[in-house]
């Protein structure tokens, strides 16, 4: 592929307008590989990217779900991460986050979810070229994981979850799994709280219960496995604790996961555990912002509480595993709600916060 003027949606700073440049994209690295966009996942941390919660340091090229076709490889790009042999016109699924491999998380700590330089892709100038998705093409450089996507799985069935499948899979991990007969309740039916839905159906969780809005998604929640919803608009916090206690013969669920992405969540999510549980936090990565509550909820039921932020290679490699498993018995793709072109991504964003979708994408070619 010559180098080409690129059509890409960039932001220029908190609540502006966004805009469609073009600008060239040159051959890959040695290394690398361009990916022609097929979709791109629209998240709700693009939401608060534009809203200013998350300061930006330049203009950025929006989209961190993406899934394309190869276009171009590099000299040495033979193989993905998994070290499966790629070629011209494969799919593929990435993020673009590049672990440094030479900071302290990367080498000691050995987390690369906390890499002190991973975000560099997602935070590269926008005249630069992209490795985000909102994009004809992305520019993957050396370093960058990216996954060839099974023939026998539909793109939907991974995008629908974007990144939180790898999110939610990390969480689960660092939480030490959901045992069987576990109670599990989920705050939030947004896509990370749906895969956190999926994922304790799949662990054999006896109750799995949502809590969220609106009835679309909670629709969805009960087709991925949970077994009762709960309305947030509909109910008070009380309502919930007591029905919630009533469902789980009065101790409270074993696990509580906080997905709704908004800090009320947190002190009510407090007071659902059982005594011996665990909250994992997981929604909260782009809310700032603080909010009061009882340590002693802490202290006297010995409650673990688990924060996880984004995700690693193997767990972007393990959402397409689930997908791949999984999309023929449930309904992953049909999360996909909502369509739009390049030009409207604003309108894609707008629908997002207003929560008209269950999960939207952009499809640059359209």
């Amino acid at each position: 592929m010559a180098t080409r003027a690129v059509k890409r949606v960039v932001l220029t700073g908190a609540n502006q307008p966004l805009e469609l440049w073009e600008r060239p994209v040159p051959a890959p690295d040695p290394g690398g590989v361009i990916v022609r966009v097929s979709i791109a996942g629209v998240c709700g941390t693009d939401v608060h990217l534009w809203r200013g919660d998350l300061p930006l340091p330049n203009p950025i090229v929006l989209g961190h779900e993406g899934i394309g076709t190869i276009e171009e490889l590099g000299s040495k790009a033979i193989t993905d991460y998994a070290g499966v042999p790629i070629r011209l016109g494969d799919r593929v699924y990435w993020q673009p986050v590049r672990q440094c491999h030479h900071c302290y998380y990367c080498t000691v700590a050995k987390d690369f979810s906390l890499c002190d330089n991973a975000m560099e892709g997602l935070f590269r100038h926008a005249n630069e070229p992209p490795s985000g998705c909102y994009a004809e093409y992305s520019w993957l450089p050396e370093g960058m994981a990216f996954y060839r996507i099974p023939d026998d799985t539909p793109s939907e069935a991974i995008i629908a979850f974007g990144c939180a499948m790898p999110t939610i899979l990390q969480g689960i991990e660092r939480l030490g799994g959901i045992a069987l007969n576990q109670a599990v309740v989920v705050q939030g039916c947004g896509p990370v709280g749906l895969a956190a839905t999926f994922l304790a159906r799949l662990s054999g969780a006896r109750e799995v219960i949502v809590i969220g809005a609106p009835p679309a998604r909670l629709e969805m929640a009960r087709r991925l496995g949970a077994t009762t919803t709960i309305d947030l608009t509909k109910t008070s916090e009380a309502d919930r604790l007591e029905q919630i206690r009533d469902l789980t013969d009065g101790h409270g669920p074993e696990v509580v996961i906080e997905a709704a992405g908004h800090l009320s969540a947190f002190p009510e999510g407090v007071k659902l555990v059982a005594k011996n549980g665990r909250y994992l936090v997981v929604g909260l990565w782009s809310a700032p912002g603080t909010v009061p509550f009882e340590p002693r909820y802490i202290n006297n039921n010995n409650i673990r509480i688990v924060g996880t932020a984004l995700g690693q290679p193997s767990h972007l490699y393990g959402a397409i595993q689930v997908a791949r498993a999984h999309h023929r018995d449930f309904p992953l793709a049909e999360a996909v709600t909502h369509r739009y072109g390049l030009g409207e991504a604003q309108k894609a964003l707008d629908s997002v916060a207003r929560l008209e979708t269950i999960k939207a994408v952009i499809i640059p070619s359209s």
